[in-house]
């Protein structure tokens, strides 16, 4: 048959790129469009042979043999098969099994088939020399790819790039059209008032506008540096929440309805509270699940499937997008900047297993990592900042 074939070693592809521009092999480092790689890939094999793709094969490995949601979004694309090999934990490091056997089985069967003149394969191990053998002796031309290595040198088989028909290399210029750099998680600025009122309270009691003058409080006993409350404690965050009350007083009917609250506890699971169980007003607030319909539900798993990247920030700006649209009264968000950078429990929550489905969960021992949280929420507040009145003053790009 006077087609191509493509065989791509995930592991092998996008480990490289990050080796080349993060300087590790880490493919957390990287940021994946996979529907512009899949359509780079398909040009330059159609442009290299000469003949129309018949399918792009990409091999990957997941745990349990389970496809991440970027494996159900590559075979949803057209001409592309996903086939996976199990991921294990190794000596304290995730190793693919299964790849290179699946990869060998399925060359061998498309050449004793004739199913494609020329096969392109994107890999650099050398257990795939048998397979790229077999498929020469049943006439098939075996194109080699390779991805420029960061050291200037090989980073494939010396064995596989002798034994291939013809072999290029792609370089940072091609990669970068469709892979780019994580950008690293931002630590939340330290909670404080905004900048005009810290010049305001900065400013000596006479320069103070007549409105912002107030008695003086007496003084303190001053603490030392290292017993300054970082974190409220339970007796301030009741403080808290009594004068949210008091500034906002509801009817006993109105307090009822609210009802039981879901509250995580690490001991017990979900556990029941009332509402006078609230550290603040913004606790009350719906959740995600609260606001949407079936048709919304199903709407948003397809929107995560073939368009979100699950990059930790783009996440918690796509869950703080949908969740400020369907609440309608942006007016009730202004409450969340009183405990801005928290976020409120049961909404905090339910962002963080939203997360869990774009495989932030599968590569760090089971637990999303520090730094992955800072940039999930970090997105939540930046989308809210951008569609809550007054957030622009509190989330400030550094």
């Amino acid at each position: 048959m006077d087609r191509c074939v493509v065989l791509v070693d995930a592991g092998y592809l996008l480990g490289a790129s990050a080796s080349l521009l993060a300087g590790e092999p880490s493919r957390s480092r990287v940021t994946v469009d996979h529907t512009a790689l899949i359509a780079s890939l398909r040009e330059r094999a159609e442009e290299e042979t000469g003949l129309p793709l018949l399918r792009i094969y990409w091999f990957d490995a997941a745990p349990e043999r389970r496809p991440l949601p970027e494996h159900r979004r590559l075979r949803v694309l057209p001409r592309v098969t996903v086939r996976l090999g199990a991921l294990t934990r190794a000596e304290g490091r995730w190793v693919q099994k299964g790849v290179d056997a699946a990869m060998h089985a399925e060359l061998s069967e498309l050449a004793r088939n004739r199913a494609c003149a020329d096969v392109v394969l994107v890999t650099g191990d050398g257990d795939l020399l048998p397979g790229m053998m077999s498929a020469k002796e049943h006439g098939v031309a075996v194109h080699l790819w390779a991805l420029q290595a960061a050291d200037g040198d090989f980073n494939q088989s010396e064995d596989l790039v002798g034994e291939a028909d013809e072999r290029r290399v792609l370089d940072r210029e091609w990669i970068t059209r469709s892979v780019r750099l994580r950008e690293p998680a931002v630590a939340f600025p330290p909670a404080g008032p905004p900048p005009e009122i810290a010049k305001i309270l900065a400013a000596p009691p006479t320069a103070r506008p007549a409105a912002a003058q107030a008695p003086e409080p007496p003084a303190e006993p001053q603490l030392p540096a290292a017993a300054l409350k970082v974190v409220p404690t339970p007796k301030d965050l009741a403080g808290r929440a009594a004068a949210v009350h008091a500034a906002h007083p509801q009817p006993p009917a109105a307090a009822a309805a609210t009802g039981p609250v879901l509250r995580w506890s690490s001991d017990r699971g979900y556990v029941d509270r009332g509402p006078t169980d609230l550290t603040t007003a913004a606790d009350a607030l719906p959740t995600l699940a609260q606001l949407t319909t079936a048709e919304q539900r199903w709407a948003d798993r397809e929107e995560d499937i073939t368009a979100i990247g699950g990059d930790p920030h783009e996440v918690g700006q796509v869950f703080a997008r949908r969740w400020t649209d369907r609440l309608g009264d942006k007016e009730r968000l202004t409450l969340l900047w009183s405990d801005y950078p928290r976020v409120p429990h049961r909404v905090d929550g339910e962002l963080l297993r939203y997360a869990a489905r774009f495989g932030l969960l599968a590569h760090k021992d089971d637990q999303i990592d520090e730094h992955d949280r800072y940039a999930i929420r970090a997105g939540f507040w930046k989308e809210l900042a951008t569609r809550v009145p007054g957030g622009e003053l509190i989330v400030v790009d550094d």
